[in-house]
């Protein structure tokens, strides 16, 4: 059996499972700070100060964060494998989709990094 380490968890089905569960994750927080700002319809700064520094909704947002990560690199490791491919960028395909993955894999380091430096203020 070919296993491919670039993967999130190396199965089909974890990888299925894991997007679906952070789409959901995703949801949920949308419809959560959606919900907020619909009940505070001239909500202030300090107002947004305030919801986004209660300890739940800290950790609920460091939550969306890593579920935005991973949902990323599944779908992008996804579309990497089926159009990276020989039959269309030749004999270095390959090269090509690492080269790909590694720059995706490096700014979502990043999104993730300044995402929680935000939301802990670090």
């Amino acid at each position: 059996m070919v296993r491919n380490v670039t993967s999130l968890s190396r199965s089909g089905l974890s990888d299925f499972l894991i997007q679906r569960v952070s789409a959901l994750v995703l949801l949920v927080y949308v419809l959560c700070v959606v919900g907020f700002l619909l009940a505070n319809p001239n909500v202030e700064y300090a107002t947004l100060l305030r919801y986004f520094s209660n300890p739940a909704m800290q950790l609920f947002s460091t939550l969306a964060v890593i579920s935005i990560a991973g949902h990323a690199w599944i779908g992008m490791w996804t579309v990497a494998t089926d159009y990276v491919r020989e039959h269309y960028f030749g004999k270095h395909a390959t090269l090509w989709r690492l080269a790909i993955q590694f720059a995706c894999l490096l700014l979502l380091f990043v999104y993730v990094g300044w995402g929680l430096a935000i939301i802990w203020r670090l």
